[in-house]
């Protein structure tokens, strides 16, 4: 058995290891391709890169706004983070737009005049990237979401004002190297602080993970290959630049890409949520009077009848004083099973209350919801489950018994009391009649 454990765990590992080689030979193809552009002639126009830039920016500044509308829906730090982060790279990468010169071709041998920042912001994002890695373990969810995101901000601010004294210190050429092997060394260290990252976010897609997750393991590679692409460029603008830039480029589009996908369906989700009973899966009370006041409104100007249906599970705490809440609670669902089987698309069923269940029921006259009624406590008093149940019934119909959502189920709630006083008198007297 614990050979079979070890086996087990040895394949777990393989798995987990293949795509960071496989990053790792990706990596060294693209070191190689960069390598080879160097000699590439290659336009020296600055237009390309500068509107390239500009779309980074803007594309890191509504990730960051994607990421903070998620964290306000999981408060999962991670999210809040990554935030952070990519609105301060976002500010940085437009705000070097504004740099005077920046624009400015100044000629095949002359170095880029915003080198220096495109590495820090570069070291930067890598390590707000790795952050979240090292702290989820202990920290993964916020305690207190509106001081963090007060600090948060104040970081991306104190962030932004220290980097851009940072640079207004430091030579443009301190990391360049024109005639060396490797042209840009500078560019190494994010590129492995991307790969330590990448790594991290691998690591963790154990379980069900979102795309979300998955592309920030993406996005990371796509970094550290931009990196190793950068650390080949010779001069302002040539190939390896480009092709730099272009990776860069795709981190920042599938960052955001699968951000706003994955938003599309965290928010379907919440809406779900907020409109479903967590126990049986019916619609929630909230949902039913939605509904119920949407179909008032269509049979107003139709004229067409419509009815309301209550049911009420009889002797719930009986069950659960006997058999405890579990089975309690396994009854709830039993009735609503049922409920739900014997619906039609366009019917709601729904948990009223307690162990009350409704269900509204369009373009249904009083005999229809007559025959629903005796199907539905036919279905459940026919259950084989252990313990048997039962279920009274009341019915109200539109605009027989009412006009209004308030008098309808006023009134089904009244013939649901006749229903079950009638059940007791009728036990009563089997009763007697036993003894």
């Amino acid at each position: 058995m614990g050979r079979f454990v070890n086996i087990a765990a040895f394949r777990e590992r393989l798995r987990n290891l293949a795509p960071i080689v496989l990053w790792l030979a990706a990596g060294a193809g693209v070191l190689a391709m960069a390598w080879w552009l160097r000699d590439l002639p290659a336009p020296r126009q600055s237009l390309f890169y500068t509107q390239l830039r500009f779309a980074d920016g803007l594309l890191a500044l509504i990730f960051a706004a994607a990421a903070f509308a998620r964290f306000r829906g999981n408060r999962q730090r991670l999210s809040l983070v990554l935030a952070g982060a990519f609105a301060l790279n976002g500010i940085i990468l437009m705000s070097l737009n504004l740099l005077p010169g920046s624009s400015a071709v100044t000629g095949p041998s002359f170095p880029l005049p915003d080198s220096t920042t495109t590495v820090f912001s570069r070291t930067l994002l890598a390590l707000l990237l790795l952050a979240p890695v090292l702290i989820e373990r202990s920290l993964a969810t916020s305690r207190h979401p509106n001081r963090e995101i007060a600090i948060a901000l104040t970081l991306v601010v104190l962030a932004t004002a220290a980097l851009s004294f940072i640079h207004n210190q430091l030579p443009a050429d301190l990391m360049i190297r024109p005639e060396g092997i490797v042209s840009r060394p500078g560019n190494l260290f994010p590129a492995a602080l991307f790969l330590a990252a990448a790594v991290g976010y691998r690591l963790r897609l154990r379980g069900n993970f979102s795309l979300f997750d998955r592309s920030l393991c993406f996005g990371a590679a796509l970094y550290f290959a931009s990196c190793l692409a950068a650390s080949q460029s010779m001069a302002d603008f040539d190939a390896p630049f480009r092709l730099a830039a272009i990776l860069q480029f795709a981190g920042y589009a599938t960052l955001l890409g699968a951000a706003l996908f994955d938003n599309v369906q965290l928010f379907g989700q919440i809406r779900d949520l907020a409109a479903t009973d967590p126990l049986t899966g019916l619609a929630n009370y909230r949902r039913l009077m939605e509904a119920l006041d949407g179909e008032l409104q269509r049979s107003d100007r139709t004229g067409r009848p419509f009815s309301v249906a209550l049911f009420d599970l009889d002797g719930l705490k009986a069950i659960n004083d006997r058999y405890g809440h579990l089975t309690g609670s396994r009854a709830i669902c039993r009735v609503a099973n049922v409920l739900r089987a014997n619906s039609r698309t366009i019917d709601v069923p729904s948990r009223y209350g307690g162990d009350e269940f409704a269900a509204m029921l369009p373009e249904t006259g009083p005999a229809e919801a007559e025959e629903f009624l005796r199907r539905v406590c036919d279905c459940v008093s026919q259950d084989a489950e252990f313990p048997p149940i039962a279920v009274s019934a009341g019915l109200a119909s539109f605009p027989l018994d009412g006009r209004a959502a308030d008098a309808l189920l006023a009134a089904a709630d009244g013939s649901l009391y006749d229903a079950k006083r009638q059940s007791q008198i009728n036990s009563r007297v089997a009763g007697a009649r036993a003894k």
